[in-house]
């Protein structure tokens, strides 16, 4: 385990030293990995924040589980205990029928229900699902309305479906696009690592007269790739933040003129971390297609 570490290791300083040895190539191609990453990830960015201003300004989608006029208390009581104790729901709230009428006379129908002998509302539940799957409030709508007492359920579905579907097609067009750039920034990085290969030749031909096994001379090559892929993500998410810094002032003013309390949020620590391994990712899997086959071209 020690010498593999050690190999590691010395294989990582080698890579060091190519990347330092050239700076300005270095920067470049930090710049161009950076760049290409920044656009699927302000992307997703952006659709994260265009979530967060729907449900702010839409509410959180709820569903509402009233009781027959004749339910008796221990349906009342049953209906809470399975919400209670259901996995799928965020939380609930219980509406008596006598605070539902409290409130509609506070919200000046007390002259309308004055004339009225008796209280025509139901008990109530305002329950909120956890999560958005339009599939889980259709479960849940079925699962309360086959419920003792329960004499209908309100679902305010089409908000959420359409929510659902906006942010399913935003998230593929971004999955799309990064699809796309990322097989891009692979070629970027196969080209860069065939040129090392190449100015290289000689020290590799010697090194095999010497004895070295492919891998060792693989690894400096894939540990190089990796940095470079890396210091494209951290151009990425510098790029990502600087451009949340620059609009998150306009962006909440322009909130503010529409009565609104908005304000952009950049990358939180998981999504860095997602930016970061897929930029090394990416770089190690250009590296290593490339050393592969010319490598393989020259034994051959």
């Amino acid at each position: 385990m020690n010498h593999w570490f050690y190999l590691h290791g010395r294989a990582l300083m080698q890579a060091l030293r190519r990347l330092t040895a050239q700076p300005l190539g270095t920067l470049l191609s930090a710049l161009v990995v950076g760049i290409a990453l920044s656009l699927p990830a302000a992307g997703y960015l952006l659709l994260d924040n265009v979530a967060s201003l729907a449900r702010g300004v839409s509410g959180t989608p709820e569903i509402s589980v009233f009781m027959a006029q004749d339910a008796s208390a221990s349906d009342v009581a049953a209906a809470e205990k399975h919400l209670r104790g259901d996995a799928q729901i965020a939380g609930y709230r219980y509406v008596a029928k006598d605070e539902a009428l409290h409130q509609l006379e506070r919200n000046g129908l007390g002259d309308v229900l004055g004339g009225l002998t008796a209280n025509p509302l139901p008990d109530a539940f305002i329950v909120t699902p956890r999560g958005e799957d339009p599939s889980v409030y259709d479960t849940l709508s079925a699962r309360f309305a086959a419920w003792p007492g329960v004499a209908h359920v309100q679902l305010d579905s089409a908000w959420v479906k359409r929510l659902h579907a906006l942010l399913g097609l935003g998230r593929l067009a971004v999955l799309l696009l990064a699809g796309l750039l990322g097989f891009a920034l692979v070629i970027v990085t196969f080209n860069t690592i065939r040129l090392q290969i190449l100015t290289q030749r000689h020290e590799i031909d010697v090194s095999r007269l010497l004895g070295a096994t492919d891998p060792f001379i693989r690894r400096p090559f894939y540990w190089f790739g990796s940095l470079q892929g890396l210091l494209g993500g951290c151009v990425a998410l510098t790029t990502v933040w600087a451009t949340v810094e620059a609009l998150g002032g306009p962006v909440a003013s322009l909130a503010e003129t529409y009565g609104a309390v908005f304000a952009l949020t950049g990358p939180g620590l998981r999504e860095a971390a997602a930016i970061l391994g897929f930029a090394a990712f990416l770089g190690w899997l250009g590296s290593a297609i490339s050393v592969r086959r010319h490598l393989a071209e020259r034994l051959s």
